[in-house]
């Protein structure tokens, strides 16, 4: 366990998680998904029927070879894009029968999200880039900045709140991105490469962040990634190959 974060256990540990409440239902349902892309006269397809549960609370990655459609699963899972064929589930909504305002709606209260490039808006500090999640949410000023404290000091940015993006490493960017994720208390995280730009002490103590926050706030994560790290420390890994899965494996938990 990082040093940094040895303080903050009990800030993070914030109560039952609501996923709690109702953990024998899956969070997350994919029923036969089908993604085909056409480009001129070709279709390129992406997905060729997924049948994929995530459980509340899973800390799982998502791997396989260039071209398997793990970014297409994150994105039909996140509702950033749709499916030529089959459901999603998500928190118990078909996202196939949410329009673009529902989906959006969803997607601000439900799930977080962390990309490889961090996506912060530069101009904005780190606290004010946690913040606008909350601002969009219709948070009061009071809390919303309380609640970005506390997320800041979790992933242990205490001190840093002030600083813009361009003054923060790597490593305390994607910090950011995930205080950024968790902030809005959402029911799943979906990492795209989260470690991909990190150096191998920042990825590893990213890696053990998101599993210690995992742990405490009971918060989904499917991560995709080739990184060997992150596969070693996921309690479920997940295999694509040529759009579908090759293999599922659980392990136990510690």
């Amino acid at each position: 366990m990082c040093p940094e974060r040895a303080g903050t256990r009990n800030r993070i540990a914030r109560g039952q998680p609501e996923g709690a409440l109702r953990e024998r239902s899956p969070l997350v349902s994919c029923r036969g998904l089908i993604k085909t892309y056409v480009q001129g006269a070709i279709e390129v397809p992406a997905l060729r029927g997924v049948d994929l549960d995530l459980a509340r609370g899973d800390f799982a990655t998502l791997a396989g070879p260039s071209g398997s459609g793990k970014t297409t699963l994150l994105n039909m899972i996140g509702g950033l894009d749709r499916p030529s064929a089959g459901d999603v589930v998500l928190d118990g909504r078909n996202l196939a029968t949410l329009g673009k305002a529902e989906l959006a709606e969803l997607r601000l209260h439900r799930i977080g999200f962390v990309f490889q490039s961090y996506n912060l808006i530069p101009v904005l500090s780190a606290l004010e880039n946690v913040e606008f999640i909350l601002r969009l949410q219709g948070i009061a000023p009071r809390e919303r900045r309380q609640r970005a404290l506390e997320a800041l000091a979790d992933v242990g940015l205490e001190g840093l709140e002030g600083r813009r993006p361009a003054h923060l490493s790597g490593g305390q960017q994607q910090r950011v991105a995930v205080a950024r994720a968790l902030v809005g208390r959402p029911a799943i995280v979906l990492a795209d490469e989260p470690t991909a730009n990190l150096d191998t002490r920042n990825a590893e103590e990213l890696i053990e962040l998101m599993a210690a926050l995992n742990a405490r706030l009971g918060t989904t994560f499917l991560m995709g990634t080739h990184d060997a790290r992150v596969i070693a420390r996921a309690q479920r890994h997940i295999e694509l190959t040529d759009g579908r899965i090759s293999s599922d494996e659980t392990r136990p938990a510690g």
